[in-house]
């Protein structure tokens, strides 16, 4: 479980392939703190670190990864949002509850600079279980975010300068694919509202 608070920027030193799988070493700052098998944020996506060098990590991406994320975009010299797993005890959950486990791709439609910030707006494949609402939260890359004017298949986020100066969004451009996770807590209820249609509940769900 993640945060969507990114830790450090990486760079991909080296691609390998090995059948439909993709092997992709990283250099960061936290790469030398890291322990083999453990799970790590890569914009947005969950992998597990298979391998540890000199101030590198490698991560393995399975080809059902491939396939719904951007990491087929990946070349050496890409920047990549670095997270590892929350503390549990004793951590203070600054972003949401972040798992990971891409729902999707979206594109960046447009980016604006607001003499300060940064406005980014994203187009996505809407579904019954992809909500959105206002000031609610939504992860891109890896980075949890605050769902500015959802409107049908379209949103906006506000990108402060500490965020735009320590993630990729410094690179981002229009028409670029971007990993997108919806709010967990959004899906369930998306999950029980298919199931159970406007019964009431002891919740007060309807």
């Amino acid at each position: 479980m993640f945060t969507g608070i990114i830790e450090a920027l990486g760079r991909v030193q080296h691609i390998e392939k090995e059948g439909s799988n993709l092997h992709f070493t990283i250099q960061s700052s936290i790469s030398q703190e890291l322990k083999i098998d453990q799970s790590v944020s890569h914009n947005g996506v969950c992998l597990t670190v298979v391998a540890l060098n000199a101030g590198t990590h490698t991560v393995t991406a399975v080809e059902e990864t491939l396939n719904l994320t951007e990491l087929n975009k990946w070349q050496i010299g890409t920047a990549v949002n670095l997270e590892r797993a929350m503390l549990w005890q004793g951590a203070r959950l600054d972003g949401h509850l972040v798992q990971g486990h891409v729902d999707g791709l979206g594109t960046c439609t447009s980016r604006e600079d607001r003499d300060g910030s940064w406005n980014f707006r994203f187009k996505y494949q809407p579904s019954e279980q992809r909500l959105l609402v206002n000031k609610g939260s939504i992860c891109v890359n890896g980075v949890s975010l605050t769902v500015v004017n959802p409107v049908d298949d379209e949103f906006s986020v506000a990108i402060i300068p500490y965020t735009f100066e320590n993630t990729t969004f410094q690179d981002l451009q229009v028409g670029e694919p971007v990993n997108l996770e919806f709010d967990i807590i959004g899906k369930y209820l998306a999950k029980y509202a298919s199931l159970y249609g406007k019964a009431t509940t002891p919740l007060g769900l309807v």
